[in-house]
């Protein structure tokens, strides 16, 4: 249950806010000042996404992680942290298990008094969010029905909770089926789905609510009536930071320091726009496979972020037009086989989103494919050979238009 001394009438959600921390100042303010009344919990994908992340390895947003959030969800972004010391306490999910005991790999619930109720918040993620991690990430995992795993759980602790509260990461359209099966439910807190959806929504007396994702905004959620009201909101753009909180902007501003090193003039077609994400992979794929000599090329378009530019590319730009640090591998393809790649690839595009292919259509007899070492991990065939050159690295030469052996990019 929640410590005593906080009085709690509301919960303030976030999502998605994959490491978006420079200029924070606002929402660490806000969500300091609310704690006092709000327990505050995050609806997965707190990490990955920006330089701050990429340069401070996640050590930042754990600080705020532990500072100011009681409830956390996990996310396909950044899931390998939920199982650290401090971060594992704090993490809850009903349908993530152990491939072989099927024992949870997190607790499943934190109950709190909100408003006078006893409140179990508990959390979901989605099939297409947990296919999505890393495959090296989750040796052993497996997500389970989130249906059958809230309704196992209503029937273990209904006696002892008056309200039920979803963190899930599974995307706002999935939520709205969840609650047809789940109507017990009082409130989802969405995430996952960056979509223009919002909410709140209801659906029979279940709210379905999402806040603006990368920092911008919250949902909040309080008791009202014999039911609840929800609402969403907006972070102030900056505020000063209590004196707790100052350490970790001063450890923000540093990195953002550090991402400010510039690495060289955009080409004309890239300056002071924010590049359509597929128009830009569709140029870098087309350098590929002309600088490289690659056979085929095979990109997801969720690799890039599209991210507003300027006159001069910085690091900080990079590492968020492409903050995942991908690598570039050769894919070879069974020589036994006939590989055929225009069924593969929506199963692809299943777990990854969008693909960019070039040539396109791809031609038959194609004997092998440069891709990234993510994508790579769905195709059937043997291991791929990495290459020396990060996606980072074509990105960066193809803003730029210079040649792809100059510089390098980690």
């Amino acid at each position: 249950m929640t410590p005593p001394t906080r009085t709690l009438r509301q919960i303030i959600a976030t999502t998605d806010i994959h490491s978006s921390l420079a200029g924070s100042t606002g929402m660490l303010a806000h969500l300091h000042a609310a704690r006092e009344g709000a327990l505050v919990v995050d609806c997965g994908d707190f990490f990955e996404g920006t330089g701050i992340y990429r340069l401070g390895q996640g050590r930042v947003e754990r600080r705020v992680l532990l500072s100011l959030f009681d409830v956390i969800a996990p996310g396909n972004h950044g899931w390998s942290h939920h199982f650290e010391p401090g971060l594992r306490e704090l993490t809850v999910c009903a349908n993530a298990v152990d491939s072989e005991t099927g024992e949870l790999l997190f607790r499943p619930l934190q109950k709190a008094e909100v408003g006078g109720r006893r409140v179990a918040v508990t959390a979901v993620i989605g099939e297409q969010a947990f296919s999505a991690i890393p495959l090296g990430d989750r040796v052993g995992q497996r997500a389970t029905d989130p249906v059958r795993a809230l309704r196992d759980l209503l029937i273990a602790h209904h006696h002892e909770v008056d309200s039920w509260v979803v963190l899930s990461h599974s995307g706002f359209e999935h939520d709205l089926r969840l609650v047809d099966e789940c109507p017990f439910l009082d409130v989802v807190f969405a995430g996952h789905c960056h979509s223009d959806r919002y909410g709140p929504e209801q659906v029979g007396t279940t709210l379905i609510v999402k806040g603006a994702e990368l920092g911008a905004g919250y949902a909040l959620a309080e008791p009202a009536g014999v039911g609840w009201a929800a609402r969403t909101g907006c972070f102030p753009q900056s505020a000063p930071l209590p004196a707790e909180l100052e350490p970790i902007g001063e450890q923000i501003e540093a990195l953002a320091a550090e991402l400010a090193i510039p690495l060289g003039r955009l080409a004309d077609r890239w300056r002071n726009v924010v590049p359509d994400r597929r128009e830009l992979l569709e140029a870098i794929a087309v350098r590929l496979r002309t600088e490289l000599g690659a056979e085929a090329v095979i990109l997801n378009e969720t690799v890039l972020r599209e991210t507003p530019l300027g006159d001069e590319l910085c690091l900080a730009d990079l590492l968020s037009v492409e903050p995942c640090g991908n690598r570039l591998v050769h894919v070879p393809l069974p020589e036994d086989a006939d590989p055929d790649l225009p069924a593969l690839l929506p199963v692809l595009a299943e777990r990854a989103g969008p693909l960019v292919t070039v040539p396109d259509p791809l031609p038959p007899g194609v004997r092998a494919v440069l891709t990234t070492d993510y994508l790579a991990e769905g195709f059937p065939a043997g291991p791929a050979h990495r290459l020396g050159h990060p996606l980072g690295l074509a990105v960066r030469h193809t803003l730029t238009d210079t040649p792809f052996d100059e510089g390098a990019v980690s």
